[in-house]
């Protein structure tokens, strides 16, 4: 008889190939429930955690260097029918009550048409970490790895609207992309940006991902890239843009992905979708890994190591990293690496050698330019979302 597990996997186009058991990550708090290492089409093994839609994180591995590297990036969807595009049929349709003259985009159009840009940009689910919070909230239960880095290439959303004609009253602009769910009655995934935030100079339509096509899973052809802000906006297969006159109403604004208002050190307001209560989830937090030991690797006491990771936060820029093996009673600052630009991965080390057996903590905490900081218990709300708690990895000295 099938099982469940064979049935989702046969739901999926039977795409998943099973590998190993990971029974966690390094984790800022209590372990990520146990998943398996598992492959995608195209992609290295990945976390599963959920079959449909397709949700799988980047294990430690994937850490290693600043850019993360396209088959070893995380894939998060929210609809699980998700088409093969042909890159030749794909168009970019740009209208709505705010653009004067509306348009169409070919792939091609869109790569030569308009002025290059390139942008090395942190893509963060919103819901990263979500595994660690307590009481445990609904949701993808993620552990560390829904973030990666890449360097996007593309054209800027506003050269694109510009084009199109864009009304100096339009208020946010609505996307959507190419992906469906199977049961009727479930939202569309449609979600909208305040206008200034579309025309940054670093918001973009991005067709490469570090120096190749989009892969399949992070959005080919094309997709938005929104440096700073959490991925929910960073729409793949993108095919529609609109230009609004009055606020997006639907599910995935007004419902999903927000946060208490107030309850946040955030700059970046979504002043149109804001309520009394809540406003969407917008810009980054502060936040940080430890990416260069395991939970429970073991160490030689006496030897020198050099603990190390990755910091990020919303584009403010990362200014200083410190570490802790002292429970977080003193801290010592940690070497911060090459500076690959503010919306990047900050790579940090700190060499340290421990001397007394048994069991060591680790901890870091990074600090942006604005004295924004990693806190030591985590700020809880409904969705999970924000989850920046100062990293740990406990190992084991021998």
């Amino acid at each position: 008889m099938p099982t469940r597990r064979t049935l989702l996997k046969a739901a999926l186009g039977g795409v998943v190939a099973s590998a190993t058991t990971l029974e966690g990550l390094a984790s800022p708090g209590t372990p990520t429930p146990a998943d398996s290492l598992e492959t995608l089409p195209g992609k290295a093994p990945l976390l599963r955690r959920a079959y449909r839609p397709p949700n799988f994180e980047t294990p430690p591995a994937g850490f290693a260097a600043p850019i993360t590297p396209n088959d070893q990036f995380f894939v998060r969807w929210h609809l699980a029918n998700i088409p093969q595009v042909d890159a030749t049929l794909w168009t970019l349709t740009v209208g709505g009550a705010g653009a004067d003259q509306p348009i169409k985009l070919t792939l091609d159009e869109l790569r030569h048409g308009f002025d290059p840009v390139d942008v090395v940009a942190v893509c963060q689910c919103a819901g990263n970490r979500r595994a660690y919070s307590q009481p445990r909230v609904p949701g993808v239960q993620w552990g560390s790895g829904a973030v990666g880095n890449a360097r996007w290439t593309g054209v800027r959303l506003k050269d694109v609207l510009a084009r199109a004609g864009l009304a100096k009253d339009a208020v946010e602009i609505s996307f959507h992309g190419a992906d469906q769910a199977p049961l009727e009655g479930t939202p569309a995934f449609v979600k909208s940006l305040p206008t200034w935030k579309a025309i940054e100079d670093t918001t973009i339509i991005a067709y490469e991902m570090n120096g190749a096509a989009l892969p399949h899973w992070n959005g080919f052809p094309a997709r938005l890239v929104v440096p700073g802000w959490v991925a929910t906006y960073w729409m793949k297969q993108i095919t529609n843009l609109e230009v609004l006159k009055a606020p997006l109403k639907g599910f995935w604004m007004n419902t999903a992905y927000r946060i208490p208002k107030g309850k946040f050190p955030i700059d970046d307001r979504f002043a149109s979708q804001s309520t009394e209560v809540n406003t969407p989830i917008t810009e980054m937090v502060v936040n940080s890994m430890i990416t260069s030991h395991g939970q429970g690797q073991r160490v030689k006491a006496g030897e020198a190591m050099l603990v190390g990771g990755v910091a990020w936060d919303a584009g403010y820029g990362i200014q200083r990293v410190d570490v802790s093996i002292d429970e977080g009673r003193t801290w010592e600052r940690a070497q911060l690496g090459a500076d690959l630009g503010r919306y990047s991965f900050r790579t940090w080390t700190h060499p340290l050698e421990p001397r007394k057996r048994g069991p060591l903590t680790v901890m870091a905490r990074a600090t942006n330019s604005q004295g924004a900081t990693q806190p030591e218990v985590a700020l809880f709300n409904p969705g999970g979302y924000h989850n920046n708690v100062i990293a740990t990895v406990a190992i084991d000295v021998a």
